[in-house]
């Protein structure tokens, strides 16, 4: 039986082409939305790694003495109160790179008050955890600067009855969040 032309269903070349053209246009609006998207559901992730980094540095710092001059043992006077030893003056501004005066100890496993972390500066395989082992694999690219300063009056105490503990984490895309707690001297 012949076909009969009249009744041949089928797309032109014409039809085709605009149907190529428009679904390419679709697809390239579709991943200008999906690639960004996909670069922020980073964000969470690197905020989560951030935290856990800051909390553990934090905790480091936490576990040591309040000051080089508050005793190890509590039956002694804290510093600055009446029979004890002065704190130690105000901790300066960051001064570029190191050795700092404050800083007695010659590593950072030996640090024994937290005014020796005042002005840490990590990045990459620098950051180590409380035992001194790489924490690189999992912290790659990112930083880590700690500051130290008398905070007692945030608090409503005396000046140097407290300082705070400002750890700011920059994971290796976004921008730096910053962490804080206050250590008083008890």
């Amino acid at each position: 039986m012949p076909v009969n032309k009249l009744h041949a269903k089928g797309f032109t070349l014409i039809e085709l082409i605009v149907g190529i053209v428009a679904l390419s246009g679709a697809l390239l609006i579709l991943t200008g939305v999906l690639i960004p998207q996909a670069e922020k559901s980073t964000n969470p992730w690197f905020q989560v790694r951030s935290a856990e980094l800051a909390q553990s540095i934090m905790n480091e710092i936490n576990a040591r003495r309040f000051d080089e001059n508050s005793p190890t043992s509590g039956e002694l006077a804290r510093c600055d109160e009446s029979g004890g030893n002065a704190c130690i003056a105000d901790l300066p501004a960051c001064p570029g790179t190191g050795p700092y005066p404050w800083v007695e100890e010659t590593s950072r496993d030996l640090y024994d008050d937290i005014d020796d972390f005042h002005c840490l500066n990590v990045t990459g395989d620098q950051i180590t955890n409380i035992e001194n082992g790489s924490l690189q694999d999992i912290y790659r690219d990112f930083s880590v600067e700690v500051f130290v300063t008398y905070a007692g009056a945030d608090l409503g105490l005396a000046n140097k009855r407290a300082k705070k503990i400002l750890v700011s984490v920059t994971p290796p895309k976004g921008s730096t969040i910053s962490y804080s707690s206050y250590r008083t001297n008890y």
